[in-house]
């Protein structure tokens, strides 16, 4: 309740929060309800558009296994509201996930009516959690890690969190380590698989292509033959670093355009303000209609304000850069541009990727910096070395392939629990 404030202005930040809105009080529409009727229901819950690229995949895996099922799927933020509408299909239910008290709780597992639950990553909600278990409903785990901040964290609030933790039927975790810690705050041994990470089978990118991106870098006057120097999911300050440095190294590549594609889209237009006073040429992505044609130079700057895409605009990248990892903690996925075969470079804080930096790190596949100096060494060194860029490519690829098969697996591990739940389970 102390917290609803800031909660209501990022939604209202956001945009488009009024859809829906009911939903988060567990009011639902009758075509929801009437959709739901007599039916065996799997309800997945994705968070935010990170959680929605991997509930896609555990979707399209899963639906071929359970024909009879009806799957829910719910996430919390407008953005990965807007990427379930765009990404999942029509016959798939989409809501908004329940406010954590008991009466909503209660309400929306009873309109639901779920025979299983499976949560993408560690949603860990005490009233869902509780009354899922006392009306004996299994729940999954998907992608589970327990990150050194949040680790701690839960050993000391055990009161609280064991019971939840060891109510869970299954558990798909990224790792050992992260196996070992699940267990150490209540999950059950023998509920616990080591599955791999669900992001490697999210990012191989085969579903259809819905923007060229090249055709539309030609249309702002972006070169054939241009340097792109992408900046993926960056956060607040790294972006004016990346504009300065680019700056520096078009002295050396005249022709170097920047992409820009901040974390959260809300900040564009402050950004842009920013961008503007320090004279920057740059143009948002959607201010690019199809009559819009900009000559040669005419922009240096392609800030990107739209959600869901950036994996395509990796694809025209000469360098890519994974953004909160330089000027904030945590780091972000560096999958995607491996997936295309990438250059890739960091900075010192990926924290949140410790594992999948370590395998990029130890195959060669990636390039790590510590602070803004280095990484404008790194970036110019792999611009003016073609064949050290197509290595790193190659190392990326590898490691990708390497680590695929994870999605499957955990819905291997799920089956069993659904055919005692009625579900019909075909085989392989």
């Amino acid at each position: 309740m102390l917290s609803s404030p800031y909660y209501f202005w990022r939604l209202r930040r956001r945009g488009n929060w009024t859809a829906g809105f009911g939903q988060r009080f567990a009011s639902y529409d009758p075509s929801i309800k009437q959709a739901l009727t007599n039916r065996h229901v799997i309800w997945i819950h994705a968070v935010s558009v990170g959680e929605v690229n991997l509930c896609t995949q555990i979707i399209r895996a899963l639906e071929p296994r359970v024909p009879n099922a009806k799957i829910v799927v719910s996430c919390t933020t407008t953005t990965g509201m807007a990427e379930l509408r765009r990404r999942v299909p029509a016959h798939v239910t989409k809501i908004y996930y329940p406010v954590d008290r008991r009466k909503y709780v209660r309400h929306a597992l009873a309109t639901i009516n779920p025979q299983t639950i499976i949560l993408v990553e560690a949603e860990i909600w005490p009233n869902f959690l509780w009354r899922a278990s006392d009306l004996r409903i299994p729940v999954f785990l998907a992608n589970a890690r327990l990150s050194d901040r949040s680790f701690p964290r839960y050993k000391k609030f055990g009161w609280l969190f064991r019971r939840l933790f060891r109510s869970f039927a299954g558990v798909g975790c990224q790792n050992e380590q992260d196996a070992e810690r699940l267990k150490a705050v209540g999950c059950r041994p023998e509920t616990v698989r080591v599955v791999g990470n669900l992001k490697f089978d999210a990012a191989k990118l085969n579903e259809p292509r819905k923007l060229d991106v090249h055709g539309l870098l030609r249309q702002i006057g972006v070169a054939e033959d241009a340097p792109i120097l992408v900046a993926g999911s960056t956060h607040d300050g790294e972006e004016m670093l990346l504009v300065d440095l680019a700056a520096r190294l078009r002295r050396k590549f005249p022709k170097l355009f920047l992409i820009l594609v901040p974390r959260h889209f809300e900040r564009c237009k402050d950004l842009g303000q920013k961008l503007r006073a320090h004279g920057v040429k740059f143009v948002y992505r959607n201010e690019i209609f199809p009559a819009l044609q900009l000559r040669p130079g005419e922009v240096d700057c392609l800030l990107v304000n739209t959600t869901g895409e950036l994996r395509f605009f990796y694809e025209p990248a000469s360098v890519v850069f994974v953004g909160k990892s330089l000027t904030a903690i945590g780091g972000q996925n560096p999958i995607e541009p491996g997936a295309l075969g990438k250059a890739i470079v960091f900075g010192p804080n990926m924290q949140n990727f410790t594992d999948i930096t370590r395998s990029f790190l130890l195959k060669d596949a990636a390039v790590q910096v510590k602070d803004p100096e280095a990484l404008e060494r790194a970036v110019a060194g792999l611009l003016e070395n073609a064949p050290r860029r197509a290595e790193l490519g190659r190392h990326a690829l590898e490691v990708v392939a390497e680590n695929l098969g994870a999605i499957e697996r955990t819905v291997e591990m799920m089956l069993p629990h659904l055919e005692l739940r009625g579900f019909k389970v075909e085989p392989k």
